[in-house]
């Protein structure tokens, strides 16, 4: 005579091995899929990922930089149509090239947070937010000193760009404190590695400026 095991012992076996299975299973998804880390462009401030929101101060200055950084490559762009030397034309290129990767990350960021990106077609662009009266940026360099700049050729124009594109470098040196001197700001890490970007790179250029400007002084 054929016995049939109870069904309910079957059940449990059954229920048992689907535990081991889903156990063992998700063990392995764990084991093989790392915890997502945010890069520098993922919105790393949102609170729901557990990180300290963005604060007015960072939007301000990753906005500011943008069009402080546009002036500088306005400025660099000058250099093959007003017969610069050839180490200040390698000084410009630099600057082109780093300055403009550098605005697109922050736009990029700015859009990830729901921010306005600076108009580039703006003539107020370069003066501060927030001031009972206009005032350029630090460092920004008036329509005087454009036109000045425009004007120079050869010689001329390398020492007047060395000296005009440093107090322009300091001038994002002056930004960069003033982010970090503000309770609550740069907290997020891209906006503390961007600022600790510029602070390092601009310092760097203002010492090689100011040996290239030294000799040239001279003259």
């Amino acid at each position: 005579m054929r016995t049939t095991p109870p069904r309910p012992q079957l059940f449990a076996a059954g229920l048992l091995c689907g535990l081991a299975v889903s156990v063992f299973g998700a063990g392995r998804v764990s084991a093989q899929t790392p915890n997502p880390t945010p890069g520098p462009k993922a919105a790393p401030g949102r609170t729901d990922a557990g990180r300290p929101p963005i604060s007015p101060a960072d939007v301000a200055f990753m906005s500011g930089m943008i069009v402080h950084h546009r002036q500088a490559i306005l400025m660099a762009g000058w250099a093959p149509t007003h017969d610069a030397g050839p180490a200040v034309r390698e000084l410009c290129q630099r600057i082109l090239v780093s300055q403009r990767d550098e605005i697109a990350t922050m736009e990029r960021w700015l859009r990830e947070h729901h921010e306005a990106v600076p108009d580039s077609a703006s003539p107020s662009g370069r003066v501060m937010a927030g001031m009972d009266r206009p005032m350029l940026m630090p460092g920004m360099l008036t329509d005087e000193q454009l036109a000045r700049l425009d004007g120079a050729r050869g010689p001329a124009f390398d020492r007047l760009f060395l000296t005009l594109m440093i107090q322009h470098h300091e001038g994002a040196l002056t930004m960069v404190q003033q982010l970090m001197g503000t309770a609550g700001a740069a907290q997020d890490g891209f906006v503390f590695q961007s600022a600790s970007d510029v602070n390092a790179d601009q310092t760097a250029e203002i010492d090689r400026m100011r040996r290239m400007l030294a000799p040239l002084s001279l003259q």
